[in-house]
């Protein structure tokens, strides 16, 4: 398994395709994909590229950092694992209390 790579400050114009032509510079590329949104499919601004060693990963940090992607400059960083997040108050069945207003039934 290759290193995994957080790619930020992405333009919405950024494409899988065009993540992964740019961090191919750096090495073999796993995978490329932009993150988007679910309801609009409009990119959200990072991605994740994977690079199939760790070295590979280090030049593409060393040399992509800083550079600039479809007109903005990019941050790139070795991904850190998702960390558990506490649960989201709120709706019926999603550890609110229903539909109740806040009243104890």
């Amino acid at each position: 398994m290759g290193t995994k790579l957080y790619v930020g400050s992405l333009s919405y114009d950024t494409t899988d395709e065009s993540l992964r032509e740019c961090f191919s510079k750096a090495g073999n590329v796993v995978s490329a994909m932009v993150v988007t949104d679910r309801m609009s499919g409009r990119s959200r601004g990072f991605g994740f590229v994977e690079m199939s060693t760790p070295e590979e990963a280090a030049k593409a940090v060393e040399t992509l950092n800083g550079q600039e992607l479809d007109g903005r400059t990019i941050i790139v960083n070795e991904a850190r694992p998702l960390e558990p997040r506490p649960p989201r108050g709120g709706g019926f069945g999603r550890g609110g209390r229903g539909f109740g207003g806040g009243r104890d039934y």
